[in-house]
């Protein structure tokens, strides 16, 4: 084909497998980096494509999807697991792993595609997000940190918006139509007045067709001046990208100039804003212009929305996501090719890398494995309703991770937390144990199922786990589940060898015919699309509202927002609303106590219980462990 003959034939990274296994960023120190421009290069990329970030990462330019667009998609893998430990499962690990298998085992041209973590939990608990042992994304430093600066920029772009709210408030409580039109739009030399090109949205949302300001009514000028934002209504917060507890609820304006103004308001940290769920959905630089003018960020006193587009902002918002919109490159310890893009949360937002990231690696590669967050009644189930939704991309495989500590949890087993030492039940052989814990997986398999799409089960592989346990999880699987294949994985230990035999499955299984479908239509009310979910992902007998969440519901309705996707905003500790409920829970109900709208990102997402969009700190923060060494500039301690 065509677009193959710039590529540079493609050369496995070499690892050297110490056992017992060292420390993740001990192995990541010690990995063959190879310059990105081979990366790249081995892919197809031509030069002018991608731009440079240092020797080690690049971002790739949308233009490739012109050069390519008669090129057919490969195949497309989404990796996700059932219901989690609170120590994860290892999907990350699993992604990477399975990636190193197929590009440096099977010599199959493969892209990994990852969403960017945050620097809250990279600095808070959980450490970093680049997989682990012999399956990671290297340089790892640069991937738990600030990467290519995508998170800075939506950090930025949201903060300008906020700003640009309050602003417009103040300005309208404090001055006349006349004065709002005189400032609005000030006169040039010979008295003419122009329409910025932020208000263009703003005029044809009014019905407005004409040109001249001076034109204007007194009517007109008055619609097009007054904003008329009810403060109580006001949705759209500041973010930061650090965990800080106090944030989550302020007070601003409580500077003397602001004349009395104050309004009670908080921070999210970056990653649960709008902004990132835009940037994970758009499709193009023109689709994220449109995404983020339709973003409501309040509505007015009658109880119409008001936009990033009626406040004139989302013209400079998208110039801030400018570069932010192109994926970032990097690559697997084993050197196989890894886009690294967008990173919204998967309670509030959809818990997907960007449609852009795969979309270019389909066009590039035989396949493409991405992970969406958490398990598959959170992540995968709005990778399938929402992402491919809008990308009209057709998945091929479903990999579900599973481990026998995260069976055993569900069949009864200990309390599991983070930082304390696993019980002995998880550590020693308990087939009985792991038994009763069966329902979760074969619950997990039936939902990927309902999609219409083959399922191979990775059972991920830890040192304590039996032979007898690992083949009772695969009989599981298969026979009672119905799964494509099951297989034993042990990538943490043994890198891309480790997990040849499940890339050989997930081949095969790529192969197989699918009948992919959506769980729900677009044009069903929102109850009914909410209700779908709670009955046929979650297993619950029905769903109750609060008064708050039946007003909103109405509310979105009437504003054209019943067409939307819905995202369930839930634990991912349980298949239900609450952490407690292990296993497969029967006879309970789901209760929705608030209804919200991403009108940008193109989704509604009720929330089921309280979900934090700003995390804490733990009395012992990761950051203790963190510094630098002056004379290597070596970063020590992070994870």
């Amino acid at each position: 084909m065509g677009h193959n003959r710039s590529r540079k034939p493609f050369t496995p990274s070499k690892i050297n497998l110490i056992k017992p296994v060292p420390a993740d960023i001990d192995i990541a120190r010690d990995a063959d980096l190879k310059p990105i421009s081979d990366i790249a290069s081995e892919l197809g990329l031509l030069p002018e494509e991608i731009e440079f970030y240092g020797p080690y990462k690049a971002k790739v330019k949308l233009e490739v999807l012109k050069r390519l667009k008669d090129v057919p998609n490969g195949k497309y893998i989404d990796v996700t697991a059932i219901t989690p430990t609170p120590l994860g499962e290892g999907k990350t690990t699993t992604t990477v792993g399975l990636s190193q298998a197929m590009g440096a085992h099977l010599g199959k041209r493969v892209v990994t595609c990852i969403r960017q973590p945050s620097q809250g939990p990279t600095f808070g608990i959980k450490g970093g997000a680049a997989g682990g042992g012999y399956s990671q994304v290297i340089p790892m430093e640069d991937l738990n940190l600030h990467l290519t600066g995508d998170i800075h920029a939506i950090t930025a772009a949201n903060n300008l918006l906020a700003a640009a709210i309050d602003t417009r408030i103040y300005h309208e409580k404090t001055q006349s139509d006349e004065a709002l039109f005189r400032r609005l739009f000030p006169e040039g030399k010979n008295g003419e007045r122009f329409f910025a090109r932020g208000m263009q949205n703003r005029l044809k949302k009014l019905g407005i067709d004409k040109t001249d300001p001076n034109e204007l009514t007194e009517e007109e000028r008055s619609r097009f001046v007054r904003l008329d934002i009810d403060p109580d209504t006001v949705t759209w917060m500041r973010g930061i990208d650090t965990n800080d507890r106090y944030l989550r609820g302020i007070t601003v304006g409580e500077s003397p100039t602001e004349k009395g103004f104050t309004r009670k308001t908080g921070f999210y940290i970056t990653v649960a804003s709008e902004i990132m769920a835009v940037l994970a959905l758009t499709t193009s630089l023109a689709d994220m212009r449109e995404r983020l003018g339709k973003m409501i960020v309040a509505l007015n006193t009658d109880g119409e929305a008001v936009t990033a587009d009626d406040l004139g902002a989302a013209g400079a918002v998208t110039v801030l996501m400018k570069d932010a919109i192109k994926p970032t490159l990097m690559q697997t310890l084993e050197g196989t090719p890894v886009f690294v893009h967008a990173g919204p949360f998967a309670n509030i937002a959809h818990g997907n890398s960007s449609i852009l990231a795969d979309m270019i690696g389909l066009k590039l590669a035989d396949y493409v494995i991405t992970e969406s967050g958490f398990g598959a009644d959170m992540g995968m189930e709005k990778f399938f309703d929402i992402k491919c939704r809008y990308s009209n991309l057709l998945p091929s495989v479903v990999v579900l991770v599973a481990t026998i500590r995260a069976l055993k949890m569900h069949g009864g087993g200990p309390t599991v937390k983070a930082g304390r030492p696993l019980d002995a039940a998880y550590i020693e052989e308990n087939l009985d144990l792991l038994g009763k814990g069966k329902d979760n997986l074969l619950h997990h398999i039936r939902i990927a199922k309902k999609f219409g799409i083959p399922v191979v089960v990775a059972v991920n592989r830890f040192h304590t786990d039996s032979d007898a346990e690992l083949k009772l999880v695969r009989k599981i699987a298969i026979e009672e589940g119905g799964a494509f294949d099951a297989v034993v994985s042990n990538h943490w230990e043994e890198g891309g060898k480790g997990a040849a035999a499940l890339a050989e499955s997930v081949v095969r299984a790529a192969e197989q015919p699918s009948d992919f479908k959506f769980l729900y239509p677009l044009d069903w009310p929102i109850k009914r699309k909410i209700e779908t979910i709670a009955k046929e992902i979650y297993g619950a007998d029905g769903v109750d509202y609060t008064a708050e969440a039946e007003k909103r519901i109405g509310e979105y309705t009437r504003l054209g927002l019943d067409k939307l996707p819905i995202c369930m905003a839930k634990t991912h500790l349980s298949l239900s609303h609450d952490p407690a409920l292990k296993g497969a829970p029967k006879s309970f109900r789901i209760p929705i106590q608030d209804v919200k709208a991403s009108a940008g990102a193109g989704f509604v997402f009720p929330v089921l219980g309280k979900i934090s969009t700003m995390p804490g700190l733990p009395t012992r923060p990761a950051f203790m462990d963190i510094d630098i060494d002056p004379e290597t500039e070596e970063i020590l301690g992070l994870s």
